[in-house]
């Protein structure tokens, strides 16, 4: 038996699991989730002990792997609606700022801008079932960054995300400037030294 998969996914109170067919669907205060598990794979909930098993067919290298990948997933939607997941993002740069407008984020990170009325170098989209919020608006030198936050029920959906507004200014290895994310090691390089040369 998988190690992971045979643990039973403890179901907190205020979350509601249905199943049919091949489809599981959780709800909580956070959101709903429905994902359709593999073939191969039996999932069951049992009400009164608020636990749901995760159980497999055959001992074949796909359903060994689908086991624990399936078991891994359901805890991941049982924990996004019940407690949500976030990824907190830090923006380095003197003048590097970011703000929030309806559902459109606008960030300035360095970039030439669109025009001198342009309002920021990134307008982005926050998807549906996320969750952006602004804590620093503004970097002040280069201690004290600009923060943000992005929270939602699905785990996938947040990591994506975030990973798309580190990808439009990784942190650059000389001053560090650029978007990373909370608590990231950046490994910094030494400039070049110029001296000067005898004949």
């Amino acid at each position: 038996m998988s190690r992971i998969g045979k643990k039973p996914i403890s179901v907190p109170n205020g979350v509601k699991v249905a199943l049919r067919d091949h489809e599981v669907s959780v709800a909580g205060p956070k959101g709903s989730l429905a994902w359709d598990y593999p073939d191969g794979i039996t999932v069951e909930y049992d009400a009164g002990a608020s636990v749901i098993q995760v159980t497999r067919a055959t001992d074949a290298k796909r359903d060994r792997a689908m086991h624990g990948l399936t078991r891994a997933l359901i805890n991941n939607m049982v924990i996004g609606v019940s407690q949500g997941f976030e990824r907190r993002l830090e923006i380095y740069g003197t003048g590097y700022s970011c703000k929030l407008q309806g559902s459109q984020l606008y960030l300035n990170i360095g970039y030439m801008g669109r025009g001198l009325n342009a309002p920021a170098q990134f307008v982005i989209d926050v998807p549906k079932g996320l969750v952006v919020e602004v804590e620093v608006p503004a970097a002040r030198g280069d201690s004290e960054p600009a923060k943000l936050v992005v929270r939602g029920p699905d785990k996938q959906q947040v990591g994506e995300f975030s990973a798309e507004l580190r990808g439009l200014r990784p942190p650059e290895p000389y001053q560090g400037k650029g978007v990373r994310y909370a608590g990231e090691h950046v490994r910094r390089k030494q400039g070049k030294a110029f001296g000067s040369g005898g004949a």
